[in-house]
């Protein structure tokens, strides 16, 4: 088992942080921070817990960190790492772990830190975790699962029902413009440093690489043809609808106008969409009025950072506008705030609607008059109304 201890090289090396990939471009990025999700995991056992959220957004760097700093109290044979995308079948992974426990019963180990990364990457290995944890070989553990398909990695959390013990679901998102504020030491009361913040903000968005200018779009696309291949779903058709969606915005619009636009079915359209949704590309907007949601009216559709926008814009050879950048932005901060994201158009539009905040967003000045409940937000109020929403 060889590539075991490959993967977890502090058991025979006490400075193993220096040749880590994760931890050596960490530390070379002008502007860092400790993600504050990684404090969210119980590190109490027994625990398995789950991290979920895009690729290059952090996860396994964040992993690493929490490996440095358990490194100091622990017994490095305390502590298994495996990434599952070097990990070809289940058999490898049972035998990783049937090699791990007998490893850390030689060593005298009896509390352990597993870590399984991208776990999305191999098929059905749900299955060997479930059967360890029902033979008790995980009783005393500490268990953190991550992967970046949302959908998928939830159903397998609530197939582990009755086995997680303390164990969280955490979500790791690209930050929020108050996190990239913070991160970037921002004096958030200087109006015109917070406009200029935006401005960068618009461009970088929060994925930690993108805000140092230490990525460029094409390695997120690269990402991101990945995981659409795994899915058995077309590259062509995904640049696409995503070519559509760029050119409609920031209208509501049909699963049929798109599948018109590119010669699919609805049911392609949808599918694919579905799909955007489980590796947080996109999200669907729905109507609602004061009491109801109509999923059959027509939808908007937003991408959801703005790095993120700017990198699947140019793959499309489309442009950026303000106007649709602007209402995305705002529309991810409502729908992470609150959990939910609708919009309402009858004679008028609210471009956002989540809680009790009707929203109207603007680029520049609105020249029509809305109802009284309805806070119209501009291009000058933007930062400002950002960041307070303190998400």
């Amino acid at each position: 088992m060889q590539f075991v201890w490959r993967l977890n090289p502090w058991w025979e090396e006490r400075t193993w942080e220096k040749k880590d990939k994760h931890l050596r471009e960490f530390e070379y990025m002008p502007i860092k921070w400790i993600p504050k999700w990684i404090s969210k995991l119980s590190m109490k056992p027994f625990s398995l817990n789950f991290i979920i959220g895009p690729r290059r957004v952090g996860k396994t760097t964040g992993i690493k960190l929490l490996l440095r700093e358990l490194m100091k109290s622990a017994n490095p044979f305390q502590i298994l790492y495996l990434d599952l995308e070097l990990i070809t079948d289940l058999k490898e992974l049972r035998d990783a772990f049937l090699y791990y426990f007998r490893l850390r019963k030689e060593r005298g180990v009896r509390k352990s830190f597993i870590f399984l990364d991208e776990v999305s990457r191999l098929y059905e290995w749900h299955r060997i975790v479930k059967g360890f944890i029902d033979l008790g070989e995980f009783k005393r553990d500490v268990l953190v699962i991550s992967g970046s398909c949302s959908i998928n990695l939830l159903k397998h959390a609530e197939s582990f029902a009755g086995r997680r013990g303390h164990g969280k679901d955490v979500f790791v998102l690209p930050l929020s413009f108050k996190e990239f504020v913070e991160v970037s030491k921002v004096n958030p009361l200087r109006e015109d440093m917070l406009k200029t913040a935006f401005k960068d903000y618009t461009v970088v968005g929060g994925f930690p690489q993108s805000i140092n200018r230490l990525t460029r779009g094409e390695e997120l696309i690269k990402a991101f043809e990945v995981e659409i291949t795994r899915y058995d779903l077309s590259v062509e058709i995904a640049k696409q609808i995503l070519s559509t969606i760029f050119e409609l915005a920031p209208s509501a619009v049909s699963f049929n106008a798109i599948a018109s636009k590119i010669g699919k079915s609805n049911k392609t359209v949808e599918s694919y969409l579905e799909t955007f949704q489980d590796l947080f590309i996109a999200k669907i907007v729905y109507w609602k009025d004061r009491k109801h949601v109509n999923f059959r009216k027509e939808k908007k559709i937003f991408l959801r950072d703005p790095f993120l926008a700017r990198s699947f814009a140019a793959w499309c050879n489309k442009d950026i506008r303000k106007d649709f950048l602007y209402e995305w932005i705002v529309q991810e901060h409502l729908f992470r705030k609150f959990g939910e994201i609708y919009y309402f158009r009858n004679g008028y539009e609210i471009d956002c609607i989540a809680g009790k905040e009707l929203i109207e967003v603007k680029a520049g000045k609105s020249h029509r008059k809305y109802p009284k409940n309805v806070r119209v937000v501009d291009e000058n109020l933007l930062p400002k109304f950002l960041f307070q929403l303190s998400v």
